[in-house]
């Protein structure tokens, strides 16, 4: 038995961070300090993507809505997305009154399948959601060569993949925009936070219009469009910049973690983790698990059995079309095979970034347990 709580999620904070941290709260109030931090965090992070422009928002939800509001995603309009995400990933495309046509997932990425990307366009569709879900990365390729032919905006929910590479480009540059979360279970941390990158000029001006309530950037308080109130603050950057400071090393923690599970594992036959083809680095923002059909487990009954015994670990995430939000999974269930069946199999191991290997061996060992019987 470990002696402290083993958790799901959570970041890795240091005096590094509660020193910049500090300073935004001491200092970063008035006249050009008042969102120095977020400035600083928006066009670091966006050099370091080789993108042009960053555009900081509360979350990474509001980041794609605010992206395929400035794309001009409107009702009627179809988007592509991946069957198995969170529902961040579509809720923007409900709130615009446009559809989300969920999509089947590749049986080793768990990525969305261009093939049913292709099976799914129709003369409504105008946009492609790819997510690298859990720090895997999306067949960009193909998915660009489809969005071209199709004339459709690709979108990268890179919200679980920070720090991922596809042949060295780093996740985060492709598409006509991309998207980056920051809540307090991501590889770096604001709290809560996103941000989106894009490099076309007049959809960054347009997106920057449309966060801060659609006001006229020459006559104050005159407000120009009924539009949101995405804004970051100053203390909430402070944060992710200290944190972005140190991405490699918290990186590196991500794949110590995901390479110490799949070694001590390892004499289990049938599990399937997330994959890294040689194009590709993962950051493994977080080890996910799918257990062979040959345990006989649904993941409801594989965590329940694993919670009985001290190891907490979280679900694959549902078929969004099977849930209460959509209640779609008469039309989607024979369809998307293998997000039905991957996501009843699938789970999530404990990705905290204070882990130790103490604690990872008794989930391990508790892993075991259950699976031998």
């Amino acid at each position: 038995m470990v002696d402290s709580p083993i958790y799901a999620a959570g970041p890795d904070i240091t005096q590094h961070e509660i020193d910049i941290v500090m300073d935004a709260m001491k200092n970063g109030w008035y006249g050009d300090k008042a969102y120095y931090y977020c400035e600083l965090f928006q066009d670091k992070f966006a050099e370091y993507h080789d993108r042009k422009y960053g555009i900081m928002t509360p979350n990474c939800t509001t980041a794609i809505h605010l992206l395929l509001k400035g794309l001009g995603i409107k009702e009627g309009d179809e988007v592509l997305v991946p069957e198995c995400t969170w529902i961040g990933s579509t809720a923007g495309i409900s709130w615009l009154g446009a559809k989300p046509v969920f999509c089947d997932i590749e049986k080793d990425s768990w990525c969305i399948d261009p093939d049913s990307v292709l099976e799914n366009i129709t003369s409504k569709t105008k946009a492609i959601i790819t997510v690298n879900l859990f720090g895997n990365m999306s067949d960009m390729r193909r998915l660009e060569k489809i969005a071209e032919d199709h004339n459709l905006y690709l979108i990268e929910d890179a919200a679980e993949s920070l720090g991922s590479t596809l042949n060295g480009i780093k996740s985060g540059k492709f598409g006509v925009g991309s998207t980056f979360s920051f809540h307090r279970t991501k590889t770096i941390t604001t709290g809560e936070g996103g941000m989106l990158l894009v490099d076309n000029p007049e959809l960054y001006e347009r997106c920057m219009f449309l966060r801060d309530h659609g006001r006229s950037s020459s006559i104050p308080y005159y407000i120009l469009e009924v539009a949101h109130k995405y804004m970051p603050f100053n203390i909430q950057a402070a944060l992710g910049y200290a944190q972005f400071l140190r991405l490699d090393e918290l990186v590196n923690k991500k794949r110590e973690q995901f390479n110490f599970y799949k070694e001590n594992l390892k004499d289990i036959p049938d599990l399937q983790f997330n994959i890294e083809p040689e194009n590709v680095f993962n950051s493994y923002w977080i080890t996910a698990m799918v257990l062979g059909k040959s345990h006989g487990f649904n993941k409801h009954e594989f965590i329940r059995k694993l919670a009985d015994e001290g190891a907490p670990v979280r679900p694959f995430f549902y078929p969004l079309s099977k849930l209460p939000a959509y209640n779609e999974f008469n039309i989607y269930e024979d369809k998307n095979v293998n997000a039905y069946d991957i996501s009843n199999r699938g789970v999530n191991l404990p990705g905290a970034a204070n882990l130790t290997k103490d604690q990872m061996s008794f989930v391990c060992d508790k892993i075991r347990k259950v699976l031998n019987g």
